[in-house]
């Protein structure tokens, strides 16, 4: 067969489909709601790739993973020596195949996509690295000598965990410092257990610290040590990478009714205190019959779908704009949508109601149209005169974003700080204005995706090993 007809032959086998839980079933349980590929299904993914000699997909990733080598692996039953591969360049692929927007990045530039469906590398990523933990045995990774550096690492999210990962590898020592009591910045305490296990995060972390990074729970940087503490105790280059964790509100009339609350804090009881599991784990949480989540994005998915399944009867989602401009990945909405949460598109919140012993009993709200674009790219929602509604809730959550925690930068004043409070940093680098401190992730980009935190966390680890050594 000519490698002609081989290509053609590979490009007519369908994308593989990925088995979940059903919508009924699993909207009452907090399990992961995809199952996986079985190893057959994975090598028959696999070989929908075309192994391109100019493989775009690996532009597409903001960490640089060789994907045609890692799906070649795959497709001959190496499925270890797919996950070592993936390895080389990415510290955290099985949180990645999960919770990564493949579609905007890796699979957005497969040649496959352009006639077709794209290679599921997502997917693919995820059961490899599933494959390793449930097979694979511990092995270091090669390191390099050690250099004598000590380097402090701010936060144990992905930007964090990834920094950790390389600067181990390149001889450091690392210590991570962590304010909340378990490792997984956002992952942990946003990302619910129905989308990313926290069995698969902690394994993650226990990887790292099996390869010698130091880990440091209930550490508040800013409080129990500041960042000048940290250089003056031996460390000689500090990593930031607090994520942007600072609630953000609508600023309407009732938003101080009791049952009105941020997602930052709905979220972190659900997900890293498992209220969820009350009252086996003591952490209460406040269940609506009648919830509305304010927001387009994932965390609005998020509050959404933990509602419903803390029993709610009806969740709505309440968005300004058309289902075409959500921010959320087509995957969480089409999961939302299947598991019975409620769109109000085109809508605007404009005032919570509240009954005389100060509860949330209805919130006020006015339809939108969408006029010219604004700064954004997206066109802007406009008020409709006359059009005002209420809608029936005992619950509200506010899931329109987060800004940054000034705790760091108020402690460190030669801290150079944007007009939002992040910290101003190099892009390609991380370098901040305070010599030997560097930054990443949100805390310098505002909410992002994990992966390009991740790829924030990559280029400071570099930069901080070039100053290291000089």
């Amino acid at each position: 067969m000519t490698e002609t007809t081989e290509k053609k032959k590979r490009t007519q086998i369908p994308r593989q489909k990925m088995s979940e839980q059903d919508p009924k079933v699993r909207a009452k349980n907090f399990d992961e709601v995809p199952l996986g590929y079985t190893p057959e299904l994975a090598k028959l993914e696999a070989s929908r790739c075309l192994q391109c000699k100019k493989p775009t997909c690996i532009d597409g990733c903001p960490v640089s993973i060789d994907i045609p080598a890692f799906l070649d692996l795959i497709l001959n039953g190496d499925f270890l020596g797919a996950a070592r591969k993936l390895k080389e360049m990415n510290s955290l692929p099985a949180v990645c195949g999960r919770v990564c927007p493949q579609e905007d990045q890796c699979e957005k530039v497969c040649i496959l996509g352009k006639k077709g469906e794209p290679v599921a590398i997502g997917r693919l990523e995820r059961f490899a690295a599933d494959y390793e933990m449930a097979h694979g045995e511990f092995i270091m990774p090669p390191k390099a000598p050690p250099t004598g550096k000590k380097v402090a690492v701010v936060g144990s999210g992905p930007a964090g965990l990834t920094l950790a990962g390389d600067l181990i590898k390149k001889g450091h020592q690392v210590t991570i410092f962590e304010a909340l009591h378990k490792p997984g910045g956002v992952l942990v305490y946003g990302i619910p257990e129905f989308r990313l296990p926290k069995a698969i995060v902690q394994a993650e972390v226990d990887y790292l610290q099996k390869t010698g990074v130091e880990l440091k729970a209930n550490m508040v940087i800013g409080k129990i040590y500041t960042v000048d503490e940290l250089m003056a105790n031996g460390y000689d280059a500090v990593f930031l990478g607090t994520g942007a964790g600072l609630p953000t509100f609508m600023n309407i009339p009732g938003e101080n009714f009791n049952g009105v609350y941020s997602a930052n804090e709905y979220l972190t009881r659900s997900n890293l205190m498992k209220a969820y599991l009350f009252p086996k784990y003591d952490t209460p949480i406040a269940k609506g019959k009648k919830v509305a989540v304010l927001g387009g994005g994932n965390v609005a998915m998020d509050s959404a779908r933990t509602a419903l399944r803390l029993g709610a009867d009806d969740v709505y989602i309440v968005y300004r704009r058309s289902k075409k401009e959500l921010p959320a990945r087509i995957e969480e909405v089409h999961h939302a949508e299947e598991e019975g949460v409620q769109f109000h598109f085109l809508t605007l919140p404009v005032e919570i109601l509240g009954n005389e012993d100060g509860w949330v009993c209805g919130m006020k709200c006015q339809r939108m149209e969408l006029g010219e674009p604004d700064e954004s790219g997206r066109r802007r929602p406009i008020p409709v005169p006359g059009s005002e509604f209420t809608l029936e809730v005992d619950m509200v959550v506010v899931a329109i974003g987060t800004g940054a925690n000034p705790l760091i930068q108020s402690t460190t004043p030669d801290l150079k700080t944007n007009k939002w409070g992040y910290i101003v940093a190099d892009p390609e680098t991380g370098d901040t204005s305070k010599k030997g401190v560097y930054a990443g992730g949100d805390i310098v980009t505002g909410s992002a995706t994990v992966i390009l935190a991740m790829g924030a966390g990559r280029k400071a680890a570099d930069a901080i090993h070039k100053y290291l050594t000089g």
